[in-house]
């Protein structure tokens, strides 16, 4: 029963909702013994959403299950971004992309796994990995790896609410074969959102295909005055693509990937984007370890994060906290993000950075003045073992993200759609739009598809 049907059933009557979240909890229990999808199913949550939308069912998303990424705060509901600095925090308010999910009926069963605050490319930097639907020796990608497990895994309506920073989203919905939409930057509200890098984070969509995409995507996108970055502009309602490319220098991979992906496509030209090839992945990895070593800074047992005994001076208190819960990712970004920042270095890394952005930024507009969509495979591998993980070096984990880090720097709207397969492993197709054009990622998605 795909999702649409579901909510017309819904407000017709012909389905129970209690019915559907009780067994759609159960498979979440079963499916998390062996994926581990999930730090927290909210099990009481859910069925208490579920016995007043079966009284009275109202919103547009009348008794859809919905997972929720760990990052995205949940009132009551123990939310740490995947951190154990942040373990046993339960938000007092749920933030603006879960109101509104709630207010239009949605029923929230859980909390997602993921990298922790979403650092990572395979959702292996914390202490809940989770494991590939379709081979459970493999990475679900990251950092939204869980919600993109159990989107492929559970047999009942349901879409997951995720966050990309650069390419959190689309990276999963390759590896596990589902549809992901990363937004335009500000389009969703980011209030709620435990921070990895503020100028980059953006909350999306999972969901099986790209149809279902639409209504959930209609609910959490518009103007929020809690949020400084929330635009308060509705995006572009034309969804015709006429003209369409691919990047030249994204498909510089695995032939077998690059057969899979051109197979699908007609009428396309080729074009370069040298600029966003060389840069984006440096560019991307500057700004994002700032911003999180700021980000990061108040976790320090005092005001906020899990503590340990006083003693000693400030700063080894503040050492033995960060040392004892944060990974060794999260150590790294932050000595690296701190050191890009310093007096001395600034002038060098960061803002030499924030320039190349806007160079990638112009770069991408001067392409959508011809085309209406630019595509690239979304990973440049299928998805490797856990075991293959491991022998990487950390700037070969970064160069994972070699084809998402673009658009995210950016803040263009992309979408990540399932393309056949090699063997077992899925491959996906990246599609990305200027600023606002999320209708044509949407149009042309189905299209592929449906293919």
């Amino acid at each position: 029963m795909i999702l649409q049907h579901y909510l017309k059933e819904v407000k017709k009557g012909d389905v129970s909702i209690k019915k559907t979240v009780k067994a759609i909890l159960r498979e979440a229990k079963t499916l998390n013994k062996k994926h581990h999808c999930f730090n927290i199913i909210s099990e009481d949550l859910a069925l208490s959403q579920a016995e007043k939308q079966e009284k009275e069912p109202k919103g547009r998303l009348a008794g859809l299950p919905i997972s929720i990424k760990d990052c995205i705060c949940v009132k009551d509901v123990e939310s740490r971004a995947g951190s154990e600095i942040l373990k046993d925090y339960v938000p007092p308010f749920n933030a603006t992309v879960v109101k509104k999910l709630v207010d239009e009926g949605a029923i929230i069963i859980g909390k997602t796994s993921q990298d922790e605050f979403g650092f990572g490319s395979f959702s292996t930097n914390t202490d809940n990995i989770p494991k590939n639907p379709l081979d459970t020796e493999r990475s679900c990608g990251g950092s939204s790896g869980g919600s993109a497990c159990f989107t492929q895994l559970t047999k009942h309506p349901h879409a997951s609410i995720s966050e990309s920073t650069g390419g959190s989203i689309a990276n999963p919905a390759s590896f596990c074969g589902i549809s992901g939409l990363t937004p335009t930057y500000g389009l969703v509200s980011r209030y709620g959102l435990i921070d990895y890098a503020n100028s980059l984070d953006k909350i999306g969509i999972m969901s099986k295909t790209t149809e279902e995409l639409s209504p959930i995507f209609d609910v959490i996108k518009g103007h929020d005055k809690k949020d400084s970055t929330s635009l308060d502009i509705s995006s572009n309602s034309n969804n015709e693509v006429k003209k369409i490319a691919i990047i030249k220098e994204a498909f510089e991979i695995d032939p077998k990937i690059k057969d899979i992906i051109l197979s699908n496509l007609e009428d396309y030209d080729v074009i370069s984007l040298p600029l966003t090839k060389k840069y984006a992945i440096p560019t991307y990895y500057l700004i994002a370890m700032a911003e999180a070593s700021t980000n990061l800074a108040k976790y320090c047992g005092l005001r906020y994060g899990s503590t340990l005994p006083l003693k000693g001076s400030f700063n080894q208190f503040f050492s033995e906290v960060r040392s004892k819960y944060f990974t060794k990712e999260a150590k790294r970004r932050i000595i690296l993000g701190t050191f890009a920042r310093m007096a001395g270095f600034r002038d060098a890394y960061y803002l030499k950075a924030m320039k190349t952005r806007t160079l990638i930024i112009n770069e991408y507009k001067k392409a959508f003045k011809k085309y209406d969509v630019l595509i690239s495979p979304t990973m440049p591998i299928l998805s490797p073992k856990f075991s293959e993980i491991k022998k990487l070096s950390p700037l070969e984990n970064y160069q994972m993200d070699t084809l998402t880090t673009g658009p995210n720097i950016a803040g263009l709207p992309h979408l990540s759609v399932p393309t056949n397969s090699i063997g077992k492993l899925p491959v996906g197709t990246l599609l990305i739009s200027n600023h606002l054009e999320e209708d044509k990622l949407l149009n042309f998605g189905r299209k592929i598809e449906e293919k």
